[in-house]
């Protein structure tokens, strides 16, 4: 079966297209600048030439219809004929509390996925604007959608819930929902089958360290507790993000500036964070560069990120009682050996123990970075939330199609 992964975005679209006997990567691309005369395709074969075109894309209609065109293109296409995608999955970001797995679409699903647009008006509208797409383009195609939240809803109310007046659960389902769910997922599973163990042995710590990050506690294979709560914003530093902090600080300062509600909070999602305290950059890369030269700022920037990091990591070995494996996975957390290394360095009273040469090593395979003695494992396990949602579709469809 061939599936197509979409991931759309506001004005952006990725992809990838899967042959699912081998699970490879037949194709890849994105479109960005959607809405614009000067919109870009990008487009990847494994073993060719990268190809660029820049045409005019008003829609997302128009862009799934470039991606399919070049897809069968016959010189720069893998299939003969649009009929080849079986099955498109996308990745949707909230599915609320109404998702706790993967869904084909259907009218009903649909409704709900608009119904919580409220909870990820950046994210939902553009998700549901990718899914119609699809369906003007490959009308007779099944679809499916793989919730970001999915994976976090075994979390138990003691963990997802705010200490806030009830009503407002009741009323609008204020809770934590966590992110990064497909990444978590994926990473526990390639880690467990690293292990030799089944993942209902083994108690974990997944770290997603991109410009966006969290943390998840994964026990028996669950979720139980993560670091991003009702949005992306809560929970640790980020790149331009804030993280945790007084709630009190967003009324009082509002008052003392005299912003508003939209001001506060474009300050806490894209001024803030490692943005905000180096003066820099939101790139570990600029911070570490900027570390080197003797930039004071830079320094504390990653000294504020590494602590506030390690600090989730000792409270989620404290809520599993126990902590078998540490996971270190997304951009920064697979290549930046000087950031799992600080972290590393403030855990060994848990028993970890860093081997210097294997976390220098650079590898695209899931690794052990610990030492043999050590009592904890700490692996670097790269992400592939596009595969996982090629599986899930692939599953699900091969289920109706038996059913």
């Amino acid at each position: 079966m061939k599936v197509l992964v979409i991931n759309a975005g506001s004005s952006s679209l990725k992809y990838q297209l899967y042959d699912m006997r081998e699970e490879t990567v037949m194709a890849s691309g994105r479109v960005e600048r959607i809405g614009m005369d000067s919109s870009i395709l990008t487009h990847e074969v494994p073993g060719r030439q990268e190809v660029r075109d820049v045409s005019e894309i008003l829609d997302h209609v128009t862009a799934v219809k470039r991606v399919v065109d070049i897809l069968v293109d016959p010189q720069h296409g893998v299939l003969s004929a649009i009929n080849e995608i079986q099955a498109v999955g996308h990745r949707v970001v909230h599915g609320g509390e109404s998702f706790k797995q993967s869904v084909i679409v259907t009218p009903e699903v649909k409704l709900e996925i608009r119904r919580l647009f409220d909870l990820a008006p950046l994210h939902n509208p553009a998700h549901m604007m990718g899914i119609s797409a699809v369906e003007a383009n490959l009308p007779n195609v099944e679809q499916v959608v793989v919730f970001d939240t999915a994976f976090h809803q075994t979390m138990p109310p003691t963990a997802y819930l705010y200490p806030i007046p009830m009503v407002l659960y009741r009323r609008h389902k204020i809770r934590r929902y966590g992110f990064h769910g497909t990444s978590h997922h994926y990473v526990s599973d390639q880690a467990a089958q690293l292990l030799g163990k089944p993942l209902s042995e083994v108690k974990m710590v997944s770290c997603h360290i991109g410009n966006g990050a969290s943390v998840t506690a994964i026990k028996e294979g669950q979720s139980v507790d993560t670091s991003m709560g009702l949005t992306p914003l809560e929970g640790l530093m980020m790149g331009t993000r804030s993280g945790d902090i007084d709630p009190a600080i967003v009324p009082f300062t509002m008052n003392k500036e005299e912003l508003t509600l939209s001001e506060v909070n474009s300050m806490l999602n894209k001024h803030s964070g490692l943005l905000a305290i180096s003066g820099i950059s939101s790139d570990m890369r600029e911070i570490v560069q900027g570390m080197d030269e003797g930039d004071k700022n830079a320094q504390l920037a990653f000294d504020m990120y590494v602590y506030r990091l390690r600090k989730y990591i000792g409270a989620y070995a404290a809520a599993m009682n126990g902590l078998d494996v540490l996971i270190f996975t997304a951009g920064v957390g697979e290549n930046s050996d000087r950031l799992r290394a600080s972290v590393c360095e403030g855990l060994t009273f848990l028993g970890i123990e860093l081997d210097e040469e294997l976390n220098k090593k650079r590898s695209k395979e899931a690794r052990y970075i610990s030492t043999e003695n050590s009592r904890i494992k700490v692996l670097v396990v790269p992400t592939n939330e596009e595969l996982l949602i090629a599986r899930d579709t692939y599953a699900l469809v091969q289920q109706a199609k038996q059913a």
